[in-house]
């Protein structure tokens, strides 16, 4: 025992457990990968069993000192190519490490380990068992040679790999579920065997391929996926800050197609017919779904009739002036106010008020039987639907906190908000194509406009714009004048009909950016 007490003793004993390690960890990768078809109740099990035969193994191996020697004496010559024993285990170790990394990536990229229908199929216990017993015999053969080449005492070698296996046998546990829950990280390791497959088959043929080339090229890449890995970590980490309703709309948005417009621009001019895929969304479903699914950010001023619009019936006037108000109006159903829109008296259909004008029953009586639904201009615009539930067709007033009426929400309105604009007979299009532009409202929603123009930057739900005069407004910093014209890139937006109080018309043109145009 005197030889433990000579310092090159340990320190060959620690050099030669980080090279086994080191080299070891190719091996547990590929276990890993291996394990992994067979069914959770046995990964652990095929694992223990691959890592305690590469362990026997290695050290019968040392045992067989004398024999490993002669492995490397020529036993025949083919061509100008002389083979010995230690050859062909490396020739025959690196084509099983080719054929194995190279339909197992197959199966990764083509995704065909999994079935969707009959859900994931394992493979059988002994055949992995077998595969990695096969496996264990070429590494550790290059792990004993090592061994052999950095000490020359049996019982020091014998001692590093033992404890260089029971240190890859606490790891394999936490390394083979990282690697299994990191789809880029199992191509990654699939492509080292590839590589460390093609060195064994150049170290058969006699080409020595130093081993620094191929952990410099193995470190830099594990550097890379590291990168990878913080990069995505972060992403993840940003996207779980975002609401689950945006993240939700972003990720169908997405797949709906959000350079479908750039694609049409390109196929008009081209001037080809394009066939459009089967199942493929189409613009009148896109607007719909992103009207779903942006339903939740909007405001109740984006979505309400606005005040200037509402019909209302006023109670004090004679029975003549209510009959001809009435009439004139396409509207069934009617807000009765006392002088004023602000005093409401209540909700009530047309027919029932003519009923009562020829009966001569007074109009603010029949009114106050249906009360009006009162809600707040900052309602959610998904609890608003509740709301219009128990109006029974009817419509809900908007106020603001001081109590004036600043709208009305009717379930056509919602409709609107989600399918595009209704107009009424008395109405026009709030947005009409008008050659290379479009005339829009001032009173128009900025959501319709952003999904007409298909634009993503209209509407800012950190600022209170709801319509397009509001973004005027904002944009010129005041009212401006008819005549005007305002950059909004990509837009161009001309003033038409204005006055000292709102913006009542203005066109919009959408400018192609330069590389377009090219």
């Amino acid at each position: 025992m005197e030889f433990l007490m000579d310092p090159s003793i340990w320190a060959g004993l620690l050099t030669l457990v980080v090279l086994e390690i080191v080299l070891g960890i190719d091996n547990l990768v590929f276990i890993a990968i291996l394990a992994d078809k067979l069914p959770p109740k046995q990964r652990d099990k095929a694992r223990l069993i691959g890592l305690s035969l590469a362990l026997v193994m290695r050290l019968g191996l040392l045992s067989l000192i004398s024999w490993m020697v002669t492995l490397t004496k020529p036993l025949f010559t083919v061509w100008d190519y002389s083979f010995s024993g230690r050859d062909l285990i490396m020739l025959c170790g690196g084509i099983f490490l080719l054929f194995k990394a190279t339909t197992e990536l197959h199966e990764r990229l083509e995704n065909r380990q999994h079935d969707a229908g009959q859900g994931k199929g394992y493979a059988s216990f002994w055949v992995v068992v077998t595969q990695i017993v096969i496996l264990d015999a070429v590494f550790s053969l290059d792990a004993v040679i090592t061994a052999v080449g950095m000490v020359n005492h049996l019982p020091v070698m014998m001692a590093a790999v033992v404890i260089a296996m029971a240190v890859m046998l606490l790891a394999s546990k936490p390394l083979t579920r990282f690697v299994n829950q990191h789809p880029t990280v199992v191509v990654l390791c699939l492509s080292f065997l590839l590589m460390i497959g093609l060195s064994l088959v150049a170290e058969g043929f006699g080409f020595h391929i130093p081993k620094g080339y191929l952990y410099a090229a193995i470190g830099f890449s594990i550097v890379i996926e590291l990168f990878n890995q913080i990069a995505r970590r972060n992403f993840i980490r940003h996207q779980s800050t975002l609401p689950l309703r945006a993240r939700t709309a972003d990720a169908i948005l997405r797949l709906m197609g959000g350079k479908r417009q750039a694609s049409q621009q390109q196929d008009a001019d081209s001037q080809s017919p394009v066939p459009v895929p089967e199942g493929a969304f189409a613009d009148e479903e896109r607007y719909m779904i992103n009207g779903v699914l942006t339903l939740a950010s909007r405001s109740l001023r984006s979505i309400m009739t606005p005040r200037g619009e509402i019909s209302w019936v006023d109670a004090n006037l004679s029975v003549d002036e209510i009959r001809q108000q009435l009439l004139s109006s396409p509207h069934s159903l009617f807000p009765v106010c006392r002088g004023e829109l602000d005093e409401v008296i209540g909700i009530v259909r047309a027919k029932e008020i003519l009923v009562a004008l020829e009966e001569g029953t007074d109009v603010a009586a029949i009114a106050s039987s249906t009360p009006a639904i009162v809600v707040p201009e900052t309602l959610d615009p998904i609890k608003l639907l509740a709301v219009l539930r128990r109006a029974r067709g009817s419509f809900v007033i908007v106020t603001n906190e001081f109590g004036v009426v600043q709208g009305l929400v009717t379930p056509l309105d919602v409709l609107e908000a989600i399918a595009g604009e209704f107009p009424d007979a008395d109405e026009t299009p709030e947005i009409t194509a008008d050659g290379d532009g479009w005339l829009v409202k001032g009173t128009t929603d900025l959501h319709a406009l952003q999904q007409t123009l298909q634009l993503d930057n209209l509407v800012n739900d950190e600022e209170d714009i709801a319509t397009v005069a509001g973004l005027v407004i904002a944009i010129n910093g005041q009212i401006p004048r008819a005549g005007e014209t305002l950059a909004f890139p990509p837009l161009r937006i001309s003033v038409l009909e204005a006055n000292d109080y709102r913006v009542d018309l203005v066109r919009i043109v959408k400018e192609q950016p330069l590389d377009e145009e090219e």
